[in-house]
């Protein structure tokens, strides 16, 4: 027998974006239904993506430190060779991932929010029924906020499964794969990639454009590329992956010539897409922009009361993004005045050396003359050096109009530079200029001293260079 619940608000998906508006939704006091799909409370990023992506990555760096400690060592320390037991590793940032999706049922436990975990089905805009272990849910909500997230893009020649595994896949593998073929050049890959790289891996990437990382320019993709060339990672730019047969990939290289690659497996990174299949958003009425549901600047699809956020929105498809929109949608439901309006939402890369932008970057202002631009160092930044952090070509770069010197865009390439990502996004939300970014007195030793002297370079008067 079918249940019947009544609901304010009903969220199809608990990842960042549906799981923050419903914790929000609970505190403005609102009725709330949470239906999680299976992926587990947070979504793609806390149980597949972001979270254990960036465990996997720590623990490489880490055992990457001890090898360089037993070959001939590193700072004056050396150790014995060093192994690694993945299944453990593994286990370590499954725990990781437990710990969290315990600390967001709590959260919504506390907001009042009722979770249930099964596949929701829509049969019109408001009415959805849900397939739980336990029996079918019918819910009506006046309320309806989609954030059903997105999956790995699939070739179709190179289906997931067996040997040919997706980013999921490589967060879960029981050993270091002797030989490792990446297919796919952009963050998601070349983040695994660089990872299994510095656990021992053979790896080699193939991507379709002409350099690595084709939505950053090419000064930022710089530094990537040569720790990737000093580190035996073989590239296969402007290439083309065909089938994969008795462990070798077919590639058209970037003169034609087809070449077999050996692999033991093989990592398809080649995109997201949202995932607007199987939960009936044709019977919705929605208008939709390509492929991602089409919303306006409160997060509002065409059907009245029904809102969507995350990566099914659309482009940048960054779990910070979604959770701010889902704190929108739920004020705005509450009675709020609200918008989604953000100045930038800063992006990172976390590569070998880790990539941050925010804002316009130069290929934006190409052929302008009413921006300044200016870049400074890591290598004249004590901290830098201090951390290892200086010899590897990075830098931060500031860009700003020449008439009233506001920041229009802050970019970085160098070890932990993500943890800089936060100050160039609020910089540029509140609109400072570069004097006021000139006048915070940065706390030295520290990386962030390199965004103090790149705006102070820009108004012609760096220190340290």
């Amino acid at each position: 027998m079918t249940q019947s619940l009544k609901t304010k608000v009903l969220i199809i998906g608990a990842g960042t974006g549906g799981y923050v508006a419903g914790i929000r939704c609970g505190q403005l006091g609102l009725d709330t239904v949470l239906v999680d799909g299976g992926d587990g409370l947070g979504g793609t990023c806390l149980n597949v993506g972001c979270i254990p992506s960036k465990a996997i990555i720590h623990a490489a760096g880490k055992f990457e430190t001890v090898a360089k400690a037993a070959d001939g060592g590193t700072l004056g320390i050396t150790a014995a060779k060093p192994a690694i037991d993945l299944k453990a590793t593994v286990a370590w940032k499954d725990g990781i991932v437990k710990k969290l999706n315990g600390g967001v049922a709590a959260l919504l436990k506390k907001a009042r929010v009722k979770v249930i975990t099964g596949w929701a089905t829509f049969t019109d805009a408001k009415t959805c029924t849900v397939s739980t272990d336990d029996g079918d849910i019918r819910i009506t909500a006046e309320h309806v906020i989609l954030a059903t997230g997105s999956e790995p893009v699939e070739l179709p020649f190179l289906p997931f499964g067996g040997d040919v595994i997706s980013s999921t896949g490589a967060l879960s593998l029981s050993e270091v794969p002797k030989k490792l073929v990446v297919v796919g050049g952009g963050y998601i890959g070349l983040e695994l990639g660089i990872a299994y790289r510095k656990l021992g891996a053979e790896v080699t990437v193939v991507e379709m454009a002409e350099r690595i990382l084709p939505l950053y320019d090419k000064a930022l993709t710089d530094p990537v590329m040569k720790w990737m060339e000093r580190h035996g990672v073989t590239l296969h730019l402007g290439a083309r992956a065909g089938g994969f047969e008795k462990g070798k990939l077919s590639v058209t290289t970037k003169d034609g010539k087809p070449i077999q690659i050996p692999a033991d497996k093989v990592l398809v990174t080649v995109g997201r897409r949202p995932r607007t299949q199987g939960w009936g958003l044709e019977t919705m009425g929605l208008a939709m922009d390509g492929p991602f549901v089409k919303v306006d600047q409160r997060c509002a699809t065409a059907m009245k009361n029904v809102w969507a956020v995350g990566d099914l929105t659309g482009e940048p498809m960054l779990a910070h993004k979604g959770s701010a929109q889902g704190e929108v949608v739920a004020e705005i439901i509450a009675g709020h005045d609200r918008v989604f309006d953000p100045v930038t939402i800063a992006a990172v890369c976390f590569t070998e050396p880790e990539i941050v932008s925010a804002g316009l970057g130069p290929d934006d202002v190409k052929g302008r003359d009413d921006v300044i631009q200016s870049v400074f160092p890591f290598s004249a930044i004590g901290r830098a050096l201090a951390l290892e952090a200086g010899d590897d070509g990075g830098f931060v770069r500031v860009i700003a109009a020449k008439a009233d010197h506001r920041i229009l865009g802050i970019q970085a390439v160098g070890q932990h530079v993500s943890e800089l990502s936060n100050s160039f996004a609020q910089m540029m939300e509140m609109g400072a200029v570069l004097e006021d970014v000139a006048g915070v007195i940065h706390v030295h030793p520290t990386m962030g001293e390199a965004l103090h002297e790149a705006s102070l370079r820009a108004l012609g008067h760096a220190i340290h260079i």
